[in-house]
């Protein structure tokens, strides 16, 4: 027999950028993460599926340099956190370490390599979306500065035809423009979302999701003036899936009434674009835009807790409404 000595195996190295060949491994990763995690949840049936390889790229694209990875000393993918920065709004997701590493530390390289990164980026807001019923997730990340906000419910609402719109109300797609109009509308996107929450920018969403045909951007326009618009997928988020809903990623309205005005012209559009429903990341701080999206018959679906870093809270606008989807 020969002795050999023991020795702690070498903690893996990062953050380095993640790039489109790495999504295989992104998937691996994600799929055991959130599995083990469901599992010690009590739910070991559930078996979490791989993220659609089309949403992984708008995901990393988005991130530009906040996408980044940790690998192992075989150079295998283990961790993963892709940081978005929207103007001087942040926020991180997905992020996972899988099993085999963690509670060593890297979560919180990881947690703490993205804080530094949207800081330097100048962000204002920082924050993530963790499941509710996880106190592991919310002690972790309570204990690295971020505090427990409001829930981020996931409302569907059923495909349907709509109404009339008000005299003078016009919707408009963005991927139905010529190219030359689809720029301004971009900049039209930008003015309004900084009138009602100053600082936020979805440009760079607007233009991936067209860039990508991953799905469009619905606007309305009252006497030729934006007032409302919506940044959605129609893509399967789930790979190998058929198209089941219309993602709602970021939503501008400058009235509850516009808001809802703006719902029924998406529900008409996910019905038309070849999907069941409408799916709708409804921040559960604007009440009274969740009340209406309930008296359309729609039906929570899903829950998570937003928590924001201390010091970077997340501001409510003084009128109107921005729901930002903290997850792809």
């Amino acid at each position: 027999m020969v002795a050999r000595a023991w020795r702690q195996p070498r903690l893996p190295s990062g953050p380095h950028p993640i790039r489109e060949v790495d999504i295989s491994r992104l998937n691996d990763v994600f799929s055991e993460a959130f599995t083990d995690r469901y599992r010690r949840d009590g739910l070991a049936g559930v078996r979490v599926p791989n993220l659609n390889p089309a949403v992984w790229k708008f995901a990393i694209a988005d991130a530009g340099r906040g996408a980044m990875l940790w690998r192992d000393d075989r150079s295998n993918v283990v961790a993963f956190n892709v940081a978005h920065l929207s103007g001087t709004e942040a926020w991180m997701g997905p992020l996972a370490v899988h099993p085999d590493y963690q509670a060593h530390g890297l979560g919180k390289s990881l947690v703490g390599s993205g804080i530094e990164y949207l800081k330097a980026g100048g962000a204002k807001v920082i924050g993530l979306e963790t499941m509710p019923r996880t106190m592991d997730n919310i002690g972790f990340y309570s204990s690295l500065g971020l505090n427990p906000g409001h829930l981020t419910l996931t409302v569907t609402i059923e495909g349907e035809f709509a109404a009339p719109l008000p005299t003078g109300v016009t919707a408009v797609r963005l991927g139905g423009l010529e190219p030359n109009e689809i720029e301004k509308s971009v900049g039209r996107c930008l003015e309004l979302t900084q009138s009602v929450l100053p600082g936020y920018d979805f440009s760079r969403e607007i233009r991936l999701t067209e860039e990508l045909a991953l799905g469009d951007t619905i606007m309305l326009y009252s006497a030729e003036k934006l007032v409302a618009f919506a940044v959605c997928h129609s893509v399967p988020l789930v790979e190998g899936r058929v198209r089941e809903e219309l993602r709602v990623l970021k939503l501008v309205a400058l009235t509850d009434q516009l808001f809802d005005e703006l719902v029924g012209v998406l529900s008409d559009h996910a019905r038309r674009s070849g999907t069941r429903r409408l799916a709708v990341r409804m921040q559960s701080a604007y009440t009274n835009a969740y009340r209406r999206l309930v008296n359309r018959g729609g039906k929570v679906r899903w829950s998570d807790l937003r928590m924001t870093l201390e010091g970077y809270p997340e501001p409510m606008p003084q009128g109107g409404i921005v729901l930002s989807n903290w997850e792809i």
